[in-house]
């Protein structure tokens, strides 16, 4: 079971609402225990939601970890003790992200028996978010862009998101249309880039308009595949 929590956070005089899937398990378990495990388990959550939302609001070499402990009203020793260092935080900023995207695109796959309809939902939940009060780009490339190295955790944490989002994308297009499917994926791809690097920095209208209108062409050529036989 799934609810959502709203983090409200002030900056600019502008308040941002950040909401972050919540699991709730329903095995209450063992008693012994269970209060001080609780409060643990919150104050964990508090502090994941308090930087995720400072992180992606303000970037996430400039917050530090002074502030997202005041901010999440906790003590040093339970930030460590749930986070041994900066850079762990910042992973699971991107893992929760990561998490909260899959869901959505499974909820979609669900919900959608149809590839073409599949891709076009998709394409709507991503222009829907760049509209969204806040939106400050994608939280994983702005991630890469501060930390660059490839062997950093946080840079493996964005690879293997967009590698887990090229594969999904691909898998889809496999169903749409005869041909080799990656091209296409990676057409999605590079839109999809684009369009959350172009719609923090104008009127996001007619850049999630040109988005939506190149998926159509993707499609559009990806069915013409199954009526045109390739030679």
């Amino acid at each position: 079971m799934k609810k959502e929590r709203s983090v409200y956070l002030e900056s600019g005089g502008r308040r941002s609402v950040l909401s972050i899937p919540i699991v709730l398990s329903a095995n209450l378990g063992a008693r012994v225990g269970e209060r001080g495990r609780s409060r643990m388990s919150e104050a964990r959550a508090r502090l994941l939601d308090t930087a995720s939302g400072l992180f992606y609001s303000e970037g996430l070499h400039s917050v530090g970890v002074e502030r997202i402990i005041a901010a999440a009203q906790v003590t040093r020793a339970t930030m460590y003790r749930h986070f041994p260092g900066k850079d762990d935080l910042v992973v699971a900023y991107l893992t929760q992200a990561d998490e909260s995207i899959r869901a959505q695109v499974e909820a979609v796959r669900r919900e959608n028996p149809s590839p073409v309809d599949v891709v076009r939902a998709v394409g709507r939940a991503i222009a829907d978010s760049i509209r969204g009060p806040g939106f400050r780009g994608c939280a994983f490339l702005n991630a890469a862009a501060e930390y660059p190295d490839p062997a950093h955790p946080v840079h493996r944490a964005v690879l293997a998101h967009r590698q887990w989002f090229l594969d999904t994308v691909t898998d889809i297009l496999a169903d749409v249309g005869d041909t080799d499917p990656a091209p296409a994926a990676r057409h999605f791809v590079m839109l999809r880039d684009g369009a959350m690097a172009a719609g923090c920095l104008t009127d996001p209208d007619p850049i999630c308009e040109t988005f939506l209108l190149g998926i159509e062409g993707l499609l559009d050529a990806r069915e013409r595949t199954r009526r045109e036989p390739v030679t």
